[in-house]
């Protein structure tokens, strides 16, 4: 079968890349190994994620789902000392102010029917087995739900294969962070306490000073809760998930507070390795999207969004090449420019968020030059900052090392417990 497209995963990345691909009447084939729905982690996105939707198409499907309203994000110190709630429409470098929290079984598969209803061929149960490249055109085997073999050729490939990074590893080119080998012990529960109003739809951030757990609202009762920690940490507290999460719940009374009486649905889960990166986000004939071109730690919400944006560019670059007539190596190579450039902003944000002196300046801003407003941006999922955002981000980055040596703000004592209320 000749195609003009063959995409190799049907999660938000390849949904998105195939629904674009499809409406401009192009041949696609989505391979997905899983029938959807399906369990998925990563359930919040940042507010950029909207203006994505509009364009699909898929704006009014998603609020009808009646997902909730996400406007802010909060972030706590464990102890109960210091807390601060982020309002995304109060930036002034945020465009878009407001997004939703999802269930990504249900999330998800809203984003391949979509695909598949504007025309794209969905293969569920099917699985991508190897890759090769020829002058013109890329072939793929691949096998169905009974096991047998297929061969597939198409003129372009779309990696969205997510973490199992197929061309990735079968190219040799995946590379683990060597400061970030994390490891995430999560579920869903019920009745876990909720802010009231509008800031109940908040992303929660809970930090301890060497972990730290997200509580993220996905339906009306159901809240997905999880604790990253080093992986080392985890096996020297005896690597059982039960112990080591809700050891870490009875450390905090912020996080007490808001799981007592909170009831676990279904199994506490483990995933580890979290963070890598591709040496390379194209080959000849070949688009890595989202988790294929590379994981990063999930601390602001920006895998579904950075998947589904990078989806789209690389579905743009693909209509680019194939309505010239070429084996499309300038749209492939400008992919992975962009891709890289946003994949650097976010990923600078996340290394200075681990450090102390990051959240003593996050937790207690200056307003006087808007540099909080410039983190907010980003915190909303502008990885693509103009000049105004991108020198506050540079300061705001000096500000931090500086205040490794000197206290420009009070220091954090992770240990000290909350006063006592009166």
């Amino acid at each position: 079968m000749s195609l003009d497209a063959l995409i190799i995963g049907g999660g938000p990345g390849g949904s998105t890349a195939a629904a674009v691909l499809a409406g401009a009447g192009r041949r696609v084939v989505v391979l997905e190994k899983e029938r959807f729905p399906r369990f998925h982690i990563g359930e919040s996105l940042p507010p950029y994620n909207r203006p994505l939707f509009v364009e699909l198409g898929l704006w009014p499907t998603l609020r009808a789902a009646d997902f909730p309203r996400k406007t802010g994000a909060q972030f706590l110190l464990a102890n109960g000392t210091k807390a601060r709630r982020f309002i995304f429409r109060n930036g002034r470098f945020t465009r878009e102010s407001e997004t939703i929290q999802v269930e990504r079984a249900r999330f998800d598969e809203l984003l391949l029917r979509h695909a598949q209803g504007r025309g794209a061929d969905v293969r569920e149960g099917w699985t991508a087995n190897r890759v090769s490249t020829r002058p013109d055109r890329i072939e793929v085997e691949a096998t169905d739900p009974a096991g047998r073999p297929h061969h597939f050729e198409a003129t372009f490939v779309l990696d969205a294969s997510g973490r199992a990074n197929l061309t990735g590893n079968q190219h040799g080119q995946r590379v683990v962070h060597p400061r970030h080998r994390k490891l995430a012990v999560f579920g869903h529960f019920d009745a876990v306490w909720r802010d009231p109003g509008e800031a109940g739809g908040d992303t929660v951030i809970v930090r301890f000073a060497d972990r730290w757990v997200w509580l993220i609202p996905v339906s009306a009762s159901r809240t997905s809760v999880g604790l990253v920690l080093d992986k080392d940490d985890f096996m020297a507290e005896g690597g059982d998930a039960t112990t080591v999460f809700w050891a870490a719940v009875c450390r905090s009374p912020v996080l007490r507070a808001r799981m007592d009486g909170a009831r676990l649905a279904g199994t506490l889960q483990v995933t580890s390795d979290f963070s890598y990166f591709n040496r390379r986000l194209v080959g000849p004939r070949l688009l890595r999207v989202g988790d294929a071109a590379g994981f990063m730690d999930p601390i602001f919400s920006a895998g579904v969004y950075l998947a589904m944006w990078s989806g789209q560019l690389a579905a743009r670059a693909v209509l680019g090449a194939l309505a010239a007539g070429t084996d499309g190596r300038r749209p492939l190579a400008a992919y992975e420019r962009r891709l890289r450039r946003a994949m650097r902003v976010y990923w600078r944000l996340v290394e200075h968020y681990y450090t102390k002196s990051f959240m003593e300046l996050f937790l207690e801003p200056r307003h006087g030059l808007d540099l909080p407003a410039a983190v907010l941006a980003v915190l909303a999922g502008d990885f693509e900052p103009a000049w105004p955002v991108r020198w506050r981000l540079e300061l705001f980055y000096l500000l931090v090392r500086l205040q490794r040596f000197h206290a420009l703000v009070p220091r954090l004592d992770f240990a000290r417990s909350a006063p006592a209320a009166a």
